[in-house]
């Protein structure tokens, strides 16, 4: 008996050129998006350097502002420091805090405290909702965003009704407190001025206030020209003789007690947004999951050629590393073949003692071939692929020789 064969290649082997084929359009979208997100944080991180920053005279900086104010004879100071302009706060002094969102709990608590009767004027960037209620007790922020950037004043503060229209539209407010409501989109205002409590009932003769902007378009260099965007501006910064511009920085340390978590520095919006894609997903596994009963069989719709079934099972065999099961199925279906071919029931094709025997008598073959054809029908499993596919041709040779008339 011949159990000589050769390796040829398996149509389950997919070669290299197959496999970029197939991955090279998932590699060149990865690609794209790769470059497309560097150009834009190139493109971003360009125009959003010095962000009001009164020093910066780039579109998204502050310096047009400062020029203004120093030409009325305003001087402008900026701090990075919590203890600097805690330090600044005094009634002939404006102190601005470009981003109140970047200060911590017990910092917003501890400006509030020096700002708070000091007759001076306090301006908040656009604070959220948790800093105005600490920075200006009394406000809320309303979670929408108002719709429209360029509002009308639609008040009595002077400053705004010679202002007229400006881009105050963002976060909007509401208060209980005795203030002046400008700039109103659906009801609620964008620019809120509330005079300080404890300055008035001193009787002082200018007392302090805060005032809470709504967005930071008037502020920016490339929207100062806009409407009445430099009239406001002017106004509410050049109250006082000096300008104090506080921009949080890395140095300003927060008191290692009050260290927020990770959860802490997301909003609460991505919180609420992540529970509903969890309750969207499980959804959809419900919907998309297999129904619970027993199988019930259905005729294919289609012919599949045998060649196509034997090709696809073989790739799962080999994706899954089953040379195990693969050579059981190979020498079982030879053994079935086999066995009525040499006078041997179907039903003990699987049992050595009665298929061998018959086998080499019918290939009368010598003592040491029944060993042989022992190890090839019912042999320990391959070790790898090249192995498997020796196996399969010498099976496919020993039937060929028992078929030989």
């Amino acid at each position: 008996m011949t159990t000589e064969a050769t390796l040829p290649t398996t149509a389950a082997s997919p070669t290299a050129r197959q496999v970029w084929t197939r991955a090279r359009g998932i590699a060149l979208a990865l690609v794209l998006l790769l470059v497309g997100a560097v150009a834009l944080a190139v493109v971003r991180s360009d125009a959003r350097h010095g962000e009001l920053d009164p020093r910066s005279a780039d579109p998204y900086g502050s310096r047009a502002v400062a020029e203004l104010l120093a030409d009325r004879g305003v001087s402008t100071r900026v701090v990075t420091t919590l203890d600097e302009a805690r330090a600044a706060a005094g009634p002939d002094t404006t102190l601005l805090v470009a981003v109140p969102d970047l200060l911590t709990e017990r910092q917003q608590t501890g400006l509030h405290s020096a700002t708070s009767g000091s007759g001076g004027r306090t301006v908040l960037v656009a604070p959220g909702g948790a800093a105005v209620e600490r920075l200006a007790p009394g406000v809320t922020a309303d979670p929408a965003l108002s719709v429209d950037s360029t509002l009308a004043p639609a008040c009595d503060l002077p400053a705004a009704r010679r202002a007229g229209d400006a881009d105050t539209g963002g976060i909007r407010y509401s208060t209980h407190l005795e203030a002046d409501a400008c700039y109103p989109s659906r009801r609620l205002a964008t620019l809120l001025r509330i005079p300080d409590p404890s300055a008035k009932a001193s009787a002082q003769d200018a007392p302090g206030d805060t005032v809470v902007l709504g967005a930071r378009d008037i502020l920016f260099n490339n929207h100062l020209d806009e409407h009445g965007n430099a009239s406001l501006a002017l106004q509410l910064l050049g109250s006082r003789d000096h300008l104090v511009w506080y921009l949080p920085s890395l140095s300003d340390l927060p008191d290692p007690d009050d260290q927020r978590g990770f959860f802490d520095l997301l909003p609460s919006g991505w919180l609420w947004g992540t529970l509903q894609l969890f309750i969207a997903a499980a959804l959809a596994a419900l919907w998309r999951a297999r129904r619970l009963g027993p199988l019930v069989p259905e005729k294919l719709p289609v012919a599949i050629r045998a060649s196509e079934t034997v090709e696809g099972r073989a790739r799962l065999y080999r994706k899954a590393n089953a040379r195990d099961r693969a050579a059981t199925a190979l020498r079982s279906a030879t053994r079935t073949r086999l066995a009525p071919l040499v006078g041997v029931p179907v039903t003990q094709a699987d049992s050595p003692e009665s298929l061998l025997p018959a086998l080499s008598a019918h290939l009368h073959g010598a003592p040491g071939d029944a060993q042989a054809l022992h190890t090839l029908l019912f042999g320990p499993p391959p070790g790898d692929d090249a192995a498997l596919i020796a196996l399969a041709d010498q099976l496919d040779a020993l039937e060929r020789e028992v078929r030989r008339p």
